[in-house]
């Protein structure tokens, strides 16, 4: 099966990798805020450490994936996909900031420290368009800048794309990045930072289709983002490069589906919702552990039972908010604000940013 048919199908494997760099990111979270990190410090220090330190790179698993699919299904001939992207990314996004904010205003007795030091309206606009953190407003949930980021590259990466000769503007610029861009901790709030792993996956879909000079290429590509690690090493450069060469060479077609393919195609489907909804969740666990004044040794059970717990929550809101927000279309758009559709949601984030107000 060609790669850019690929991309339109469900590939299994994509989504197995979608699941683990999820399941990671809420691993991390966990290991590194509240008392319920601390416990988990002084019963299973290495393990911690680890996802202290690592865990986070698992991001850079869903950069690579998310400049795949992006390349697979993106049209540069029209304005519209950079619509429904931001509304796809924006209206769950928001969604779970309020969620967030609610379960700040639930926990701030117990957590005070974990809580926004402030909060208004103009923060929450700035969320809403993306651009938190170029204006070096404090981040409502954590996470908040990678929702930012994957704009900013999806709307580079279809710039790109309109070019003559797109493949080599993407490679370029990926080398660019490796090289410079992601050298320069101060540019964390743009695109170019991140599109080595970005344009990588993006070289993934695309080069296949050229057959053995795109083999070449990527080969190239690839060996140069080699080097860039050599003179400054990365983990996460490291691992966008091992992501980047698994989903070009290894043979996933080959692989047998069955339940291994339901089971991944489930988890990864759900893998944005739970990047964007197990912190609200983590936050409460973390203040009951508290409250219940818990044995340190229930640490590993307790964020076990948080892991659960993000993943009924995350199918919940995979169901009613990330899957309807993705069938907006621009025209949707107008017709919800003109005929106030939209005004259950609005009120749900300003109703949160309020009632925090009042805590």
């Amino acid at each position: 099966m060609a790669h850019s048919a690929v991309a339109a199908a469900r590939f299994w494997p994509l989504d197995g990798l979608k699941a683990v760099a999820a399941l990671l990111i809420l691993l991390h979270h966990g290991a590194l805020y509240g008392p319920l990190a601390q416990a988990l410090t002084e019963v299973t220090p290495a393990p911690a450490a680890w996802l202290q330190d690592f865990g986070r790179f698992a991001v850079h698993v869903f950069l690579v994936i998310g400049g795949y699919l992006a390349a697979g299904s993106l049209r540069p001939e029209s304005r519209s996909p950079l619509i429904r992207r931001y509304l796809r990314l924006t209206l769950p996004f928001m969604a779970a900031v309020a969620l967030t904010l609610v379960a700040h205003v639930l926990t701030l007795r117990w957590l005070p420290e974990l809580a926004p030091t402030d909060l208004d309206l103009g923060q929450l606009l700035a969320h809403a368009l993306l651009l938190h953190g170029i204006l070096d407003q404090e981040s409502l949930t954590v996470g908040a800048w990678y929702v930012a980021i994957d704009f900013q590259l999806y709307v580079m990466l279809w710039w790109l794309m309109a070019r003559r000769r797109p493949l080599i503007w993407i490679a370029g610029l990926a080398l660019a990045s490796a090289l410079v861009f992601n050298r320069w901790s101060d540019w964390d709030n743009w695109a170019p930072y991140f599109f080595a792993a970005y344009g990588l996956g993006a070289l993934a879909q695309r080069l296949p289709q050229l057959g053995f000079r795109g083999h070449a290429a990527f080969a190239l590509v690839t060996l140069g983002v080699a080097a860039a690690w050599v003179i400054e090493p990365r983990g996460r450069l490291a691992l966008a490069l091992a992501t980047s060469v698994a989903l070009m060479w290894m043979p996933w077609q080959s692989l047998p589906a069955g339940s291994m393919a339901a089971v991944s195609g489930y988890l990864g489907q759900r893998a944005y919702a739970l990047f964007l909804t197990h912190f609200p969740v983590l936050l409460l666990v973390n203040a009951g552990f508290e409250l219940a004044g818990s044995p340190t040794a229930w640490a590993p059970m307790t964020l076990t039972l948080a892991a659960g717990l993000s993943y009924g929550t995350a199918h919940s809101f995979f169901r009613w908010i990330e899957q309807p927000a993705g069938r907006w279309t621009p025209e949707a758009l107008v017709r919800a604000l003109s005929s106030w559709k939209l005004l259950p949601v609005l009120s749900l984030v300003v109703g949160a940013q309020s009632l925090f107000d009042l805590v």
